[in-house]
């Protein structure tokens, strides 16, 4: 048991250093951003599952700019004006913050001057300019606003794949920190709530609206790899789903159909959603081929802005993301587990269902996580899994084979079909680096040899003699075959064979059995000798009698040779007694001429396990070459009355 016990920690343990490879290969290949598209569509699915299912921001509304309104003006861009009507407007409705996401940095005139006015006169008006950076040029505020608090960056991040799933609140402008424009629209709501930006107590480094800390992304959480992550950025949650907030057209806003208690304390958004002006995005709930789930940049900023809200009033956590080594422990379980799991399976249904429910488990695991505020990585898990349970299960298959294939060459052509499944099925026990340990156990060792052979011989051609002889060992060596025994070597017309092995037997009334299987076979090849002799005598050929030495003791079974030629033989003193019975000097055993064809030897040794199933001739105590003390010799006669040649 200790030695099957060592042997599967030796297996797990093999299989785990293999897991840990495979995963540190996935993540080898996660680090070179091909996985990222895969696991970003899955947190798009992640997102896509919550479903938002509150609706709306209600402390949100939208002032649109649609093609309606632009055809109604009969040009583009809205004259500043009209601008400083709607605001006014607006301004009287008493809102909390308006956000005005249009450009304004030169004049478009008429009301240039009554557009200033109006901005420099209502501080919860934010105007937006744009950063730029790369290839993309900055837009600056409106003049009159330049360098006051009433000016943010309307800067939206957008992924290599088209998709919006991240939030700018700082980015560096020279020598000064500007403000993303959904962070001060939420700074000027919050105010009024006595809730301000703060440093986080244990980190300062980053941002605390209220009772939640805005953790700063960064370049590898969640999916990511090698991200920009300049500036401060976080993870749109998108927690409203698709939804976007209560809308009103500018025409509305003209003529005065827009209720005033639908403006106050809120925060109002101004902005475009005209299709020929072109502020359209994608976001989660939008592929980069669906067009029609894109939104305008003005609803991106109101998303944005409800998640700041949910922080500050509602302690709702953005999106967390495990760190860089925890999420490199979590890939390297998740191989460790496949590769346990591929050490223990071993057949091909087991492992196609247990690979598909590790998967599922995985799922679940991400998606309940997920719903809990963490985004896990989906992917490399996945891939560590399932190539860790491919490949240890195929190495464990690939050594099973190797092994059986070993086995059957040893064994099948010498034992029965049952004793070969026996020892493959107890293999864990039997072998040791790839073929059979060496063991010390009883058996019951059996010799044969022909008697007349060299007179036969000499009559006959080689090929004639080998015809000869093959017609006996086969019958000779499928009746041991028969009886449960292990054919160990063939010498010419002699037969080695044992009774109680490969697999070492446990008790008593085994080894036994194995006695009694040998005797047993012993008589059955003199009735099979006694039918070839009659047959070959009728063919005009040479007949022949038979010497079998039969002793029960301790041996030491296992292969010798090279990985080529194996061979499973036993050695020991028992071996050497089987043998000497066997070849016992005929001038000790009286032979009656033409009495008996096979001579049957045993000693005391065996005698003891027979009891009373055979009829036995005392011969006597004999000395053997070898050995000081002398045997006690018995002729096996036949079965005892009532006894029939069972082989079990």
């Amino acid at each position: 048991m200790s030695t099957l016990l060592k042997l599967g920690q030796s297996i797990f343990a093999v299989s785990i250093l293999a897991g840990i490879l495979v995963a540190l290969s996935v993540l080898g290949i996660r680090s070179t951003s091909i996985l990222e598209p895969v696991e970003l569509t899955v947190y798009d699915w992640l997102i896509q599952s919550r479903r938002g299912a509150e609706g709306a921001d209600p402390r949100i509304v939208l002032i649109t700019v649609t093609e309606q309104d632009i055809l109604r003006q009969g040009r583009w861009p809205i004259t500043d004006a009209i601008l400083a009507e709607a605001l006014e407007r607006l301004a009287q409705f008493q809102p909390r913050a308006i956000g005005l996401d249009i450009y304004r940095d030169i004049p478009v005139d008429p009301g240039h001057t009554e557009l200033n006015r109006v901005l420099v006169e209502h501080p919860q008006i934010v105007t937006v300019t744009k950063l730029g950076g790369g290839t993309v040029s900055g837009i600056p505020p409106p003049p009159a606003l330049a360098g006051t608090e009433q000016v943010a960056f309307n800067d939206i991040l957008i992924d290599s794949d088209g998709i919006v799933r991240r939030g700018l609140l700082f980015q560096e402008a020279g020598e000064q920190t500007a403000y993303a424009f959904a962070l001060r629209l939420a700074l000027l709501f919050l105010a009024e709530e006595g809730i301000g930006a703060q440093p986080d107590p244990d980190d300062p480094e980053q941002l605390r609206l209220g009772p939640t800390t805005l953790r700063r992304f960064g370049p590898n959480d969640g999916g990511y790899v090698r991200a920009d992550a300049g500036g401060y950025q976080i993870l749109v949650d998108f927690y409203r789903g698709h939804s976007q907030a209560p809308s009103f057209s500018l025409t509305a806003l003209l003529t005065g159909q827009v209720p005033p208690e639908a403006i106050r304390n809120k925060i109002v958004l101004f902005g475009v959603t005209a299709e020929s002006v072109p502020d359209l995005f994608h976001t989660p709930f939008s592929s980069g081929n669906d067009t029609g789930r894109m939104i305008p940049g003005v609803a991106v900023h109101g998303h944005i802005i409800s998640q700041f809200l949910g922080a500050a009033l509602e302690g709702r956590r953005p999106i967390a993301t495990p760190s860089e080594s925890q999420e490199w422990l979590w890939v390297i379980l998740w191989g460790v587990l496949g590769a346990v799991f591929g050490a223990w399976t071993r057949s091909p249904w087991r492992l196609a269902l247990g690979a598909a429910s590790g998967l599922l488990i995985l799922g679940i695991i991400v998606v309940v996580a997920f719903i809990q505020g963490w985004w896990i990585p989906l992917v490399p898990p996945s891939m560590a899994w399932f190539l860790s349970v491919s490949v240890v299960t195929a190495s464990v298959l690939s050594r099973e084979r190797k092994e059986r294939a070993l086995l059957m060459h040893l064994f099948s052509k010498h034992v029965s079909g049952e004793v070969a499944e026996a020892v493959w099925q107890q293999r864990d026990q039997f072998l040791k680096d790839g073929r059979p340990r060496s063991q010390q156990l009883v058996a019951t060792v059996f010799f044969s040899d022909f008697k007349g052979y060299t007179a036969a011989s000499e009559k006959m051609t080689p090929e004639a003699l080998m015809d000869w002889v093959n017609a006996y060992l086969d019958v000779m060596a499928g009746l041991v075959i028969k009886h449960k025994g292990v054919i160990d070597d063939y010498a010419g017309d002699a037969i080695k064979a044992n009774f109680g092995v490969p697999l070492p037997r446990n008790s008593e009334e085994e080894i036994a059995q194995d006695a009694v299987h040998a005797v047993t076979c012993a008589l059955a090849m003199e009735q099979e000798m006694h039918r070839l002799n009659m047959r070959h005598e009728q063919a005009g050929l040479a007949t022949i009698g038979m010497r079998i030495g039969i002793h029960t003791g301790q041996v030491v079974a296992g292969s010798v040779g090279t990985s080529e030629r194996l061979k499973y033989t036993t050695v020991g003193d028992a071996v050497n007694t089987a043998a000497r019975l066997e070849s016992l000097d005929r001038d000790i055993v009286q032979e009656t001429p033409g009495r008996r064809l096979c001579r049957i030897l045993i000693d005391e040794s065996t005698k003891r396990y027979l009891g009373d199933r055979f009829v036995l001739d005392r011969i006597g105590d004999v000395s053997v070459k070898g050995k000081e003390q002398t045997l006690m010799v018995y002729r096996v006669i036949g079965h005892a009355q009532g006894e029939t040649a069972t082989q079990g």
